[in-house]
C-alpha cells in the first residue's frame, strides 16, 4: 500500500513572527502590534496552543475572529477586515465592547452562552452597525464556538462570520417583486372577470330588452284591439286606449328609475292612481307589507288598478263625494292576495257590461300570478280580489 509523503512541502518560517507575517497583511499587523499593553501580554509570552490557534485563524480564507478572556481581546484575519469598515484601523487588540458598543445588547447574551461551553449559530441576524460613518441595517450569519486551553477551560470565543446583507436585500426585493407581480396578476384577473361579467350582463340585458319589447308590443296590441272592439264610438276607443297606455307608461317610469330590477307594490299602485289626483291617501287607502315585483307582474297590477279606478270614477265609490276605496294586500310564503274594496258607492243598476277591463282584471292579470280573481258587487260597491303566487324577483 502506497502512503503519500509530504517531505517536499515548503519549509516553515524560522521564527513565530515570520510565521505571522507569512499569513498576510493582518498577520503582519499582529506581529507588529504591542501586545504587552493588552491582557494577553507580550507575544513572546504566549503559550504554544495560543500561537497555533492565532496562526490557524490568520491563515483561514473564511472571515474569522478570535476573542480571548478576560476582556475578549480581538484578533481577526484578512477576510474579516472589509466587514469592519473604518473600524478596521484600530480594532486589533481591543475588546469587543470598545469595537462594537452598539452591539452589546444583541451579542453579549450569545457570548455568555458560548463562554458557558455552548456552540451558537445564527443565520441572517439583523444588526444595526455604524462602520462607514452612518448607521445601517446589516445581516449576518454567525457561528460562535468556545476556545479551550489544554486543560479544557474556556478561555475565549472563536467566531466564523459571513455578511448576508446583500443576499437578504436581494431576497426582499424578489419578494416585493413577487408580491407586486401577484397584485398585478390579481388585478388583471379581476379586470378580466369584470369584463366577462359585463359582457354577460350586456348579453342578458340585450335579450331582456328584446323580451320586454315583445311583451310590451303584445300588451299594447291587445289593449288597443280590445278598446276599439268594446267601445261605442271611435272617440270612446281613443280615450280608453290613451288612458290605458298612459297608465302603462307611468309604471314603466317606475322601472326605468329602478334600472328595471324590481318595484315595490305600493309605488306601483300609487303610479297607477296618479291620474286620479288627490285620491291616494284621502279617499283611497293603501295597506300591506313591503312586496316587490318583477316588471311583468307589476305592470299587470298597474293595469288592473287603472281599470278598477276608472270604473270607480264612472260608476262606483269614487263617482260621488263620499265613497272610499281600501286597497290591501298580504302574503304568506309564496301565496299572495290583493283586494280592491269599495264602500259608499251608489247602487248598481243592472249587471255592468263586460269589456276589455273585465277580461284584463279577471283573466289576464291573474295569469301573471298563476292564480284567479273574484269580482262581486255588494251594497257598498265593488269588491275585487286577486289570489296567486309570488314569482321570484330577479335583481
Amino acid at each position: 500500500m502506497h502512503i503519500e509523503t509530504w517531505g517536499d512541502t515548503p519549509a516553515s518560517p524560522p521564527d513565530y513572527l515570520a510565521a505571522l507575517r507569512a499569513t498576510g497583511e493582518q498577520g503582519s499587523r499582529v506581529a507588529a502590534h504591542d501586545w504587552s499593553a493588552t491582557a494577553l501580554g507580550p507575544i513572546g509570552d504566549w503559550p504554544d496552543w495560543l500561537r497555533v490557534l492565532v496562526l490557524a485563524v490568520l491563515d483561514s480564507p473564511h472571515a474569522m475572529t478570535l476573542r480571548l478572556l478576560p476582556d475578549l481581546t480581538t484578533i481577526y484575519n484578512d477576510a474579516l477586515t472589509p466587514m469592519l469598515g473604518r473600524r478596521a484601523d484600530d480594532a486589533l487588540g481591543r475588546s469587543f465592547a470598545q469595537i462594537w458598543p452598539e452591539l452589546m445588547d444583541e451579542i453579549m447574551p450569545l457570548f455568555r452562552r458560548v463562554l458557558g461551553g455552548e456552540r451558537v449559530k445564527r443565520e441572517n441576524l439583523p444588526l444595526w452597525l455604524t462602520r462607514h460613518g452612518f448607521e445601517e441595517l446589516t445581516h449576518w450569519t454567525l457561528a460562535y464556538s468556545p476556545v479551550r486551553d489544554p486543560e479544557g477551560r474556556v478561555v475565549g470565543i472563536l467566531s466564523v462570520v459571513s455578511e448576508t446583507t446583500r443576499q437578504v436585500e436581494a431576497l426582499a426585493a424578489i419578494e416585493r417583486a413577487n408580491q407586486s407581480l401577484a397584485f398585478e396578476v390579481e388585478n388583471a384577473m379581476r379586470a378580466l372577470a369584470a369584463r366577462d361579467a359585463a359582457e354577460r350582463e350586456q348579453d342578458i340585458l340585450r335579450h331582456e330588452l328584446i323580451h320586454r319589447m315583445k311583451n310590451m308590443l303584445t300588451v299594447i296590441t291587445a289593449m288597443v284591439g280590445q278598446s276599439i272592439r268594446g267601445a261605442a264610438s271611435l272617440e270612446d276607443a281613443a280615450q280608453s286606449t290613451a288612458a290605458r297606455l298612459a297608465a302603462y307608461a307611468r309604471v314603466h317610469d317606475v322601472f326605468t328609475e329602478g334600472a328595471w330590477s324590481d318595484a315595490g307594490l305600493r309605488e306601483v299602485v300609487e303610479a297607477a292612481l296618479a291620474p286620479h289626483a288627490g285620491l291616494a291617501g284621502s279617499r283611497v287607502t293603501l295597506e300591506g307589507p313591503d312586496l316587490r315585483f318583477g316588471a311583468q307582474q307589476a305592470l299587470a297590477i298597474a293595469l288592473a288598478v287603472h281599470e278598477l279606478a276608472t270604473n270607480a270614477m264612472k260608476y262606483g265609490a269614487l263617482s260621488n263625494d263620499t265613497g272610499r276605496v281600501a286597497v290591501t294586500w298580504e302574503s304568506e310564503g309564496e301565496c299572495f292576495a290583493f283586494t280592491w274594496q269599495e264602500s259608499g258607492a251608489p247602487p248598481v243598476r243592472g249587471e255592468p257590461a263586460s269589456g276589455f277591463g273585465s277580461t284584463l282584471t279577471e283573466r289576464i292579470v291573474p295569469a301573471y300570478f298563476s292564480g284567479f280573481a273574484e269580482k262581486a258587487f255588494r251594497a257598498g260597491g265593488l269588491c275585487y280580489t286577486l289570489r296567486g303566487t309570488l314569482p321570484p324577483v330577479r335583481g
